[in-house]
């Protein structure tokens, strides 16, 4: 590994890796039981290009040696990051815990981990980047969490959500969980959520 790459591995973690993991931790708790909730994890690191602050301070949260991640696209930067702040390394979908990924795809149901009946926790988690979880398409939430209706906007995402949500969906207690995100900030959508159109 040169001089330069070895560096840009080490800079842009968390400050202090216990509190700062337990912090978003908390948050992400927060947002995965009350989904469509924004959260704003804050500046609390700088990955490397293309993941966002958001995506970053989940991986370093969540992904250590024995969680494969799945990157759609995977730059030298991100995984050398990764791998010095977490020891995860990527690795295919079929064995990923965790995917980052561009677009919503039905593809993802037939190569992503979705759990079985007996073990529907082993499904994999799914952050996808978006240009803005405050203004865009409008979506409304129903499900566990969420009293009556919440309505959401999201901006540039690739895909149908409605139609990926809906074949999820058909799988439960099985699917994929959601996580999307917009720079620091970050919103929820278990497997549990209903979206439709607005």
């Amino acid at each position: 590994m040169s001089d330069a790459r070895s560096a840009l591995s080490v800079e842009g973690g968390f400050a202090d890796s216990v509190f700062d993991a337990q912090g978003v931790f908390a948050k992400l708790l927060a947002a995965s039981s009350r989904p469509g909730t924004l959260v704003d994890l804050g500046p609390c690191c700088h990955p490397p290009a293309p993941l966002s602050v958001a995506a970053g301070a989940l991986l370093l949260t969540i992904a250590d040696g024995d969680t494969p991640v799945f990157f759609e696209e995977c730059s030298d930067a991100v995984e050398a990051w990764l791998a010095f702040h977490t020891g995860a390394r990527p690795g295919e979908a079929d064995n990923a815990h965790f995917a980052v990924v561009s677009k919503i795809d039905r593809e993802w149901l037939r190569r992503l981990r979705l759990g079985t009946l007996a073990y529907p926790d082993l499904s994999a988690t799914v952050l996808v980047e978006t240009d803005s979880l405050a203004k865009g398409d409008p979506f409304v939430l129903e499900g566990p969490g969420i009293e009556n209706r919440l309505e959401v906007s999201i901006a540039g995402l690739p895909g149908d959500l409605v139609e990926f949500r809906t074949a999820n969906r058909a799988l439960f207690p099985c699917g994929l969980d959601l996580i999307l995100t917009c720079g620091s900030a970050l919103l929820a959508l278990p497997r549990s959520t209903v979206v439709m159109e607005a």
